[in-house]
């Protein structure tokens, strides 16, 4: 069996070199190894892929540098909508919530849809919310995501968007995901993924992080992915499912599959793109077409994090 392996992203939306400090850059490093400490206590104690993913977004969602959770981007009317899913390699079980609104760690209720035979295996709305309180889980105020620096980005998206220049908006004040993949000692991926969404977007807007096959894929056979970026372009593609086909059918090696994808399709329809991916191998491998993702991996070599390209 290959050895644990954890890796994880805090998404393609990352602030600009140009306009990164060096201790904000240094607390977004802090925050990377955080939550790579946290999942991979889990696979070092012997414990599954499944519960080191969950463990290492639980972190990021509850860290004001990431938008997901505490730290979530605003929608329109200036409020919060999360969206999470996760899936296992084993049996193919997934768990996914969508436009919850009172959830603390969404990463969390999708783990136990996901135990629970997936079936509901999605919920949304006030269905998620209503359904995570009534199994027990950690509710919060909307107010609870909110953070000045994401409601300073919504300001500025409005005033880009009444002035025609949405365009020329950077990545780290329109989007961010945060996403685990791991190898445990038994053999078995996972994938997690959970974002606030895009500042700005349409109340009610769902992207691809709760849709399995879209941000979110793992497969012993193959490989286990989460991405982030724009998540109309990854629903269209089917991204992750798209990596996995290619592996599965097509011959292509991980990284071969991840690179037609993001440096290919992706990056031709202008669409700003990253992910994490991991093979039954222990191949890994974080792609992005951005000026940088926040990334890291754990193994029993150590941890390494970074944001930039260099």
């Amino acid at each position: 069996m290959p050895s644990p392996i954890l890796v994880i992203h805090g998404g393609c939306g990352a602030i600009t070199r140009a306009e990164m400090s060096a201790a904000r850059e240094a607390g977004f490093l802090d925050s990377l190894r955080a939550s790579l400490v946290a999942g991979w206590a889990v696979l070092r104690g012997g414990g599954t892929s499944l519960d080191a993913v969950t463990a290492a977004v639980v972190v990021m969602e509850d860290d004001p540098n990431f938008n997901a959770g505490h730290g979530a981007a605003f929608h329109e009317q200036g409020g919060h909508e999360l969206d999470a899913s996760i899936m296992e390699g084993a049996r193919g079980l997934a768990g996914a919530v969508a436009a919850a609104r009172r959830i603390r760690n969404p990463v969390k209720v999708v783990a136990e849809l996901l135990r629970r035979g997936a079936d509901p295996l999605m919920l949304a709305g006030d269905g998620a919310d209503i359904w995570a309180e009534a199994n027990g889980f950690a509710m919060v105020e909307n107010a609870h995501f909110s953070t000045a620096w994401r409601r300073d980005a919504l300001a500025k998206i409005q005033s880009r968007a009444k002035a025609g220049t949405l365009e020329a908006a950077p990545d780290a004040d329109k989007h961010g995901t945060v996403g685990a993949v791991a190898l445990d000692s038994a053999g078995h991926l996972a994938a997690a993924t959970s974002t606030g969404g895009y500042t700005g977007k349409t109340l009610g807007r769902i992207g691809d992080s709760p849709i399995i096959g879209a941000g979110t894929w793992a497969d012993d056979a193959t490989c286990a992915i989460s991405a982030t970026g724009k998540g109309e372009f990854f629903i269209r593609k089917m991204l992750a499912h798209e990596i996995h086909a290619r592996m599965r059918w097509g011959g292509r090696s991980l990284a071969q599959a991840c690179d037609e994808m993001v440096h290919g399709e992706l990056e031709g329809w202008a669409a700003g793109a990253g992910l994490v991916a991991l093979d039954h191998a222990g191949n890994f491998v974080l792609p992005f077409n951005t000026e940088g993702m926040y990334r890291g991996h754990a193994t029993s070599a150590g941890i390494d994090v970074a944001i930039y390209r260099d």
